[in-house]
């Protein structure tokens, strides 16, 4: 094992730092090429993914077409929440969209961190809140916002996503076509 702790997993683990001898083999290193799945939807997910580098997109499949519900950056983690803490398959799939170096803590490592680690619990808990806002939200602005609103807010809070994601993966993300994603873009 790496004595060195990765700066991402000292901003997204809290107490690692002065733990890391203990539980610093809890978590797998691993380069994953772009466009690979790492969770089909119906699965059982069993790791969390702990992002040094890359982009990892979450979505599901409607009537035979891919629809995106979230992108995920650096010092940010990610896993099918639900299917992952509940032992249910999985509502969602998970794509690497670039080549990158993740993290991956296994259920069984989870389970010992979140009782040996109070701090690691209670970050995992405020992460969960978090994103149930987060989806809370997203269904609000899908509801309250037309196509060119959603965009705007898009380019005004994540910047990163128009610079690093493919744009038919921005257009679902929307819930729009292709073709409507491109003519809003070509209004501003």
């Amino acid at each position: 094992m790496n004595d060195e702790i990765p700066a991402m997993l000292v901003k997204t683990v809290p107490g690692i730092t002065n733990n890391w001898e203990k539980y610093g083999s809890y978590f797998k290193k691993e380069e994953i090429r772009a466009k690979k799945i790492i969770l089909n939807e119906g699965e059982i997910a069993k790791r969390i993914y702990f992002i040094e580098s890359g982009c990892i997109r979450m979505f599901f499949t409607d009537a035979n077409k891919d629809v995106s519900v979230q992108f995920f950056f650096e010092d940010t983690l990610i896993c099918s929440m639900e299917s992952f803490l509940k032992h249910l398959p999985s509502k969602f799939s998970l794509e690497t969209l670039e080549t990158g170096t993740y993290y991956t803590l296994s259920k069984d490592n989870y389970l010992k961190l979140i009782v040996e680690l109070p701090e690691f619990n209670s970050y995992f808990q405020d992460l969960i809140q978090s994103r149930m806002f987060y989806y809370i939200n997203l269904l609000l602005d899908y509801i309250r916002l037309s196509p060119q609103q959603r965009y705007i807010a898009l380019l005004n809070k994540h910047p990163e996503i128009l610079q690093r994601v493919p744009q038919y993966h921005i257009a679902s993300y929307l819930g729009i076509t292709a073709v409507s994603y491109s003519r809003i873009r070509n209004r501003k």
